[in-house]
């Protein structure tokens, strides 16, 4: 089969790498307008699970990946002089840079040609099967956009993402107050010194601090000097082109067209809030693999890919609009005791809080934590209680 991937993100590079070793002889070029070695972003993050599914479908990427990641296991809530830490599940950062480095690496390594600053606007015609893993703005989408029915949602909250050489070592919540209003940032580490720091607020506290006016270096010292505490005297650093945005929620009416499929960006996108886009976008690529191994005729498989994913987005997208929510709704939580209100941070995803009182909700989820606790010590003592039973009864009998 001959195939043309359009965008060389994870998406693109691992389906590459997938089909490859599923039949060598599949023919597959990967175009990336960009030149190699360039791209946009800090680090991005990843869990346990996902390396675990990508040692299922390639141990020498998955390997190579784990060894270039930084590790957590706790995660770190700061209400202005007041912390919180709890342990949490294990984390993961890498650069995006180093991520796709090592994925071209090893797509090069299994015979995948690799193309930079080749930018295609149409599906080409000489293709068996098309790929527009070309981003939220995907030229090959919107070049049949009656068809795939894209639909955006923008976000309230206005944001940026900025590095810094601060290295948190857990995944870190830091919450400021101002006159304004409240103003937080996301920080995690990714390797080479360096961290990721994602900025958020709402619109008043934006306009009200003077951020739609300040220019590049006049917003980070500012933002600097806000987030002092936890940035230990540490810059924050903005990429040229670096700017507050808005984030766009897309979906789709459908995910193929003839032979051209969307993936990743193109595809969805969930709010960052939930640090799962490199996940989703690279499991999109393990579910599409499998529906090309799985059916002989592509148009089966192609349905199939749609279907499965469509169904197994589900959670996250519902987790990631229930996030995105929780934070344009700080102040409803921002005032619980610390501790509190990072236990309810963690539970952003659930559709009940926003209707619950949150101190009702914490005190019912307490609650609910000790009976899973108490279910758990059950199943584990009755079959200590059984034996000792036994033991009890056949003594009596002798």
């Amino acid at each position: 089969m001959k195939v043309v991937c359009v965008g060389g993100g994870p998406a693109g590079l691992y389906l590459a790498i997938l089909l490859k070793r599923q039949d060598p002889a599949h023919e597959i070029t990967v175009h990336e307008r960009n030149p190699e070695g360039s791209t946009y972003g800090w680090g991005v993050t990843y869990w346990r699970g996902l390396l675990d599914r990508l040692r299922e479908h390639d141990v020498a990427s998955a390997r190579a990946i784990e060894e270039a990641s930084v590790r957590w296991h706790e995660g770190v809530a700061r209400v202005g002089d007041l912390t919180a830490r709890q342990r949490g599940d294990e984390g993961f950062g890498i650069g995006r840079h180093r991520l796709l480095t090592l994925l071209a690496d090893r797509a090069r390594t299994l015979g995948v040609r690799l193309e930079y600053e080749s930018e295609i606007g149409a599906p080409p015609a000489d293709a068996d099967l098309v790929v527009a893993a070309d981003g939220v703005h995907s030229a090959l989408r919107a070049h049949h956009a009656g068809h795939f029915g894209t639909e955006v949602t923008t976000g309230r909250n206005p944001y940026i993402w900025l590095g810094t050489t601060k290295v948190f070592d857990a995944f870190t919540f830091a919450f400021t107050e101002t006159g304004h209003g409240w103003i937080w940032a996301y920080g995690y580490g990714y390797g080479d010194g360096h961290s990721t720091c994602v900025v958020e607020c709402s619109p008043e506290t934006f306009t009200g601090l003077g951020l739609d006016r300040a220019d590049r270096g006049e917003g980070l010292a500012l933002l600097e000097k806000l987030f002092a505490g936890v940035l230990d005297g540490h810059p924050l650093i903005g990429r040229d082109g670096a700017s507050w945005l808005n984030f766009r929620t897309l979906t789709n009416r459908a995910w193929h067209h003839g032979n051209l499929v969307l993936l990743g960006d193109a595809a969805h996108t969930t709010h960052y809030s939930i640090g799962a886009g490199t996940t989703l976008a690279l499991e999109d690529a393990m579910c599409l693999a499998r529906a090309l191994r799985e059916h002989g005729r592509l148009p089966d498989a192609l349905a199939a890919y749609e279907r499965r994913r469509r169904a197994e987005l589900l959670s996250a997208q519902s987790a990631a609009r229930y996030s995105a929510r929780w934070y344009e709704n700080l102040p409803r939580y921002i005032h619980l005791p610390p501790h509190r209100m990072f236990a309810l941070l963690g539970q952003r995803h659930s559709p009940l809080l926003p209707y619950v009182p949150p101190q009702l909700y914490y005190g019912l989820d307490k609650a609910a934590g000790r009976l899973e606790a108490l279910r758990r010590l059950k199943r584990w003592l009755g079959p200590r209680a059984a034996r000792t039973l036994q033991a009890r009864s056949a003594a009596r009998r002798g």
